[in-house]
């Protein structure tokens, strides 16, 4: 009886020892959860604030034309392509809608690419010679900006007769075109380091009948064209070419020289 007795007893506190050691397992497995839950909500609203979007407008300063704005919008593009980028030509705009990371990069790539443009006076020099001895020298100045261009026209406009018609006898309509004839100059820069890639087109235009006008018949025009690409060192002059004045003894010789404004 005692033997039994005994043997009961152990049962039991076994049984007992095995419930307190599952309810110990099972309260620290719903802790461990519910921490891990936690940390998984913390770590989930860390990332919902990362990936958050927001929008901004950056005006540019310097590079309002078109194509450099085309330019630094697709530098954005490339660098940047989960955010959505907008260019605004007619504002010298663009809007970013990304993350803040994005944005801050946007705003990083706009401060470098939207640079102001080095400005230059550039000077061009034609020297009139006749027989080898030289006569006079024409200067003609333009102000180009980088990656801009420039065009500068001086002369007359020479009218050209190019069309009659009688309405009666007595009333004759003459239809007439004018010309310009004396010097144009397109101008534009490229700049790289010191190097300045400089492209001209100067054409050169005179009556060669000065007399002929619209009742004396179409004038004669003679011209010149001097078309060169050319790489400028600032400060120091370049020759860009020489032209013979044709049925003269004249020569006519280019000279071009850039200098540093801003």
């Amino acid at each position: 009886m005692n033997l039994k007795c005994a043997a009961n007893r152990r049962l039991y506190l076994i049984s007992v020892c095995t419930t307190i050691l599952l309810a110990a397992a099972l309260m620290l497995f719903v802790s461990s959860a519910a921490a891990q839950a936690s940390a998984d909500d913390a770590t989930t609203v860390a990332q919902a604030k990362t990936e958050q979007q927001n929008y901004q407008t950056f005006y540019l300063t310097n590079a309002t034309d078109r194509e450099s704005l085309n330019d630094i919008q697709t530098d954005m593009r490339n660098m940047i392509p989960r955010a959505k980028i907008y260019g605004v030509s007619s504002k010298s705009a663009i809007t970013v809608l990304g993350t803040a990371d994005e944005i801050a990069m946007a705003k990083k790539l706009i401060g470098d690419l939207d640079k102001p443009r080095k400005v230059y006076r550039l000077t061009y020099t034609i020297t009139d010679s006749d027989g080898g001895q030289a006569k006079s020298a024409r200067h003609y100045t333009l102000v180009v900006a980088s990656g801009e261009k420039t065009v500068f026209k001086q002369g007359d406009r020479v009218p050209i007769i190019t069309g009659r018609a009688s309405e009666n006898p007595t009333q004759t309509s003459t239809q007439v075109q004018y010309v310009d004839v004396g010097i144009n100059v397109d101008a534009s820069l490229t700049t790289s380091a010191d190097v300045l890639a400089l492209q001209t087109k100067l054409e050169l235009s005179s009556v060669a009948n000065p007399l002929a006008g619209a009742d004396a018949g179409d004038p004669d025009i003679r011209q010149t064209v001097l078309q060169e690409t050319a790489s400028l060192t600032p400060d120091k002059p370049l020759a860009l070419g020489s032209i013979d004045v044709p049925g003269t003894s004249r020569h006519e010789e280019v000279e071009v020289e850039a200098e540093l404004i801003r």
